[in-house]
């Protein structure tokens, strides 16, 4: 099962936790100027792709279609700005789990992420570097400076050149107001926040962003062990407000049926409206009321009400007016248990 189906730690809050390690090759100039140079590093990425391993393989981005890009931007696997770059410079190598996705000619050479579901950045990041020294040594090495680290297109992202980031679901604290009062009170943690962007939906979500500022002057494990404070002080936070939403029962246990019966009766759904009712669905499936929805189906809900994942799953293509029928239909054969993926 792909980790994006799966539930990890504090998955009730966390939804994923994600490592990326920006690294530029040594004998290739830090910006790719011209076709040869671009097609030099994919070539010598590609005849090196058995060696590196990992069930890694090489997608070259002008040879995919739009529908399998916009699905991997909502998988959050590749920036929509990448997929769709008007150069079509980029490529990808992805195993079949797609917990790694290395992007290849976007900011810098090469973007190793690896991704894992709930909170586990520890082990997010032994893969990462695991995969990281492969590459160093396969690929011959990287532009590296004793004195500012691994070097970026970015001066920024310089030293250890890492980001790492968790996506944290928050409908309690947003609902309630007290969202704003929470990050207030991490202004001088030195991370940055923001809100997760549903592009189809045209809204913002409860979910939001939480990564490192620093990559200079700070260890890995540091940068690790500053994000896990933070974010183990936002989980505390979110579900004493779940457990004060779920003191009014009746209230509250009305609001996460409604939505369910919503979702399971509906004959045609916006992702706009899903994406609000699902915030609700997971709230009760978390906090034991509705047992009629399994972790496993919510985050089927998620992925496969999405456009693009929607219509990869049911294998055509639809006109905007035909995906709202199809969307409710979708969301029945999850909630039957009879989705094939």
């Amino acid at each position: 099962m792909n980790w994006y189906l799966q539930s990890g730690k504090d998955s009730d809050v966390v939804v994923s936790s994600k490592i990326n390690l920006s690294r530029n090759l040594a004998g290739f100039p830090f910006k790719l100027k011209t076709q040869k140079q671009i097609q030099e590093l994919e070539e010598k990425i590609q005849s090196k792709l058995y060696a590196i391993g990992y069930g890694l393989k090489y997608f070259s981005l002008k040879n995919m279609d739009d529908i399998t890009k916009v699905s991997l931007v909502e998988k959050k696997l590749i920036p929509e700005d990448y997929a769709f770059d008007k150069n079509c410079k980029g490529s990808i190598l992805i195993n079949d789990e797609e917990n790694i996705c290395i992007l290849v000619n976007d900011l810098d050479h090469i973007e190793i992420q690896v991704f894992s579901s709930g909170f586990d950045l520890e082990n997010t990041l032994g893969l990462a570097i695991e995969i990281d020294q492969k590459i160093e040594s396969v690929l011959g090495g990287y532009a590296v400076s004793e004195k500012y680290g691994y070097l970026t297109k970015d001066p920024t992202k310089c030293g250890t050149a890492l980001n790492a980031s968790v996506m944290l679901n928050l409908p309690a604290l947003q609902k309630t107001g007290n969202l704003r009062k929470v990050f207030d009170a991490m202004a001088n943690f030195e991370v940055n926040i923001s809100a997760f962007y549903e592009e189809n939906a045209k809204q913002y979500t409860d979910i939001f962003r939480i990564c490192n500022q620093r990559t200079i002057g700070i260890s890995e494990k540091e940068i690790i062990e500053n994000l896990k404070i933070i974010v183990q002080k936002i989980i505390e936070q979110e579900r004493k407000v779940r457990r004060f939403l779920a003191e009014d029962s009746i209230t509250f246990s009305d609001k996460i049926y409604r939505s369910y019966g919503i979702l399971k009766y509906c004959k045609r759904i916006s992702l706009d409206e899903v994406t609000e009712i699902l915030s609700y669905i997971k709230m009760g499936v978390d906090l034991g009321i509705l047992k009629e929805v399994t972790d496993l189906q919510v985050q089927k809900l998620y992925l496969y009400t999405k456009t693009a994942n929607m219509q990869k799953v049911l294998g055509q293509t639809y006109e905007p007016k035909e995906q709202e029928k199809k969307r409710a239909e979708v969301i029945k054969q999850i909630l039957d248990g009879t989705l094939n993926v």
